[in-house]
């Protein structure tokens, strides 16, 4: 039974690199940039690795992501300031006078696939306005909250609290 097991994941890239007809020799230092491709190949057919997408495609996952977990799911939405340049870039560029462009960063999730997009400035208004369309569309699992007017909650508790003395005292005389 032990021989029709599949061998782990190191050993059948490895051996995968090994027969591999673009190796020619046993070079380590490339046989390590083969086996960076594969694994990323990997990651990225397997749907762990976060896609970041332009605006538009983003939107559509989105609703896509939306229609697949009207059922049973939960998607999250983080919205973040980015200038998407490293920390040490960014201290350069202030020590040097230039300014940074922040831009938006958006993700979503539903806990198997997770996309990404970028929203600058410019695009930020239509982003935002097509954003809110989804959104509106795609809660319609929420329950509608009841709102009372003050006065006419404050009417109605002391109508109940009137209403259980006189009956509490109704109780008693019987």
């Amino acid at each position: 039974n032990s021989d029709k097991l599949p061998p782990p994941l190191s050993l059948s890239l490895s051996l995968s690199l090994r027969f591999c007809p673009c190796v020619r020799s046993w070079d380590p230092e490339r046989q390590w940039v083969l086996f960076r491709v594969l694994l990323l190949q990997l990651i990225l057919s397997s749907g762990l690795a976060m896609v970041q997408l332009q605006p538009d495609p983003f939107l559509n996952e989105l609703t896509s992501m939306f229609e697949r977990s009207t059922e049973k799911g939960s998607i999250w939405v983080t919205l973040k300031r980015s200038s998407l340049k490293s920390k040490v870039k960014r201290n350069k560029m202030n020590t040097a006078g230039e300014a940074i462009e922040y831009r938006c960063l958006v993700r979503a999730t539903d806990g198997k696939k997770t996309i990404s997009t970028s929203v600058g400035a410019k695009d930020h208004q239509r982003f935002q306005a097509s954003y809110a369309t989804i959104l509106k569309a795609h809660m319609t699992a929420l329950k509608k909250r009841e709102r009372k007017d003050k006065r006419k909650a404050a009417e109605a508790d002391k109508k109940q609290d009137g209403s259980k003395k006189g009956s509490s005292a109704a109780k008693a005389s019987v």
